[in-house]
């Protein structure tokens, strides 16, 4: 995992490093705004900021902007008979040490379980972002169109997001935003579209799991 720092000097337009603060600036959303009336003592919790993160489906990647820094995570994506959709989804599940389920099929929780050690559900049954017992799969196209990591990045990424926070599946690369992934930018706005949906629905059936948050 690489982490790219942004400083505020790196910001000015036609900086050849700003490619990092870019991508911070174009994904991170604001927490909604306060009331000037509320009081300070208030015991109301305040609504934490709604996070993106981004996968680049070419590069095979994952980034998560988040306090200045743009955290870099290596995935496996879908292989060409089970691609992994483009669109834009939410984090819908989080789970620790998930079990797994296919019909017939169950694997606790442990080193054989194809899950890793952390699953976040975005959305669509049976895909996800989620951790692997095959770290050797990382890089290359070879899920069933989930992002599977390392799962010890897998559990870093799983401390920073909650349930709501965004997903952006990219797969095609443009020149918007370069730097965090290296050689071209990626596009920033993806249609939602609802044919690649309904395809991860019915083929990602690599992982179905139970429960959640």
């Amino acid at each position: 995992m690489r982490r790219f720092d942004t400083p505020a000097k790196h910001l000015q337009t036609g900086s050849p490093r700003f490619g990092a603060a870019l991508l911070f600036a174009a994904f991170s959303l604001s927490a909604p705004a306060y009331a000037q009336c509320t009081p300070k003592d208030s015991n109301v919790p305040k609504p934490q900021p709604i996070r993106r993160m981004v996968v680049s489906i070419p590069d095979r990647k994952l980034a998560l902007p988040e306090d200045g820094v743009v955290q870099i995570y290596d995935v496996a994506v879908g292989a060409q008979v089970n691609p992994s959709p483009s669109g834009e989804f939410q984090i819908a599940q989080r789970l620790s040490n998930p079990t797994y389920y296919q019909p017939g099929v169950v694997i606790a929780p442990g080193p054989d379980t194809p899950l890793g050690t952390r699953w976040m559900g975005l959305g669509v049954r049976g895909f996800g972002t989620h951790g692997t017992n095959r770290p050797s799969s990382i890089g290359n196209n070879a899920s069933h169109g989930c992002m599977c990591m390392k799962n010890s990045d897998v559990e870093d990424l799983f401390a920073r997001v909650r349930v709501g926070d965004r997903a952006s599946l990219l797969a095609e690369r443009t020149e918007e935003v370069a730097q965090p992934f290296g050689g071209e930018l990626l596009l920033i706005e993806v249609a939602n579209d609802q044919t690649q949906l309904a395809r991860a629905e019915s083929t990602n059936s690599e992982d179905n799991v139970r429960g959640g948050e």
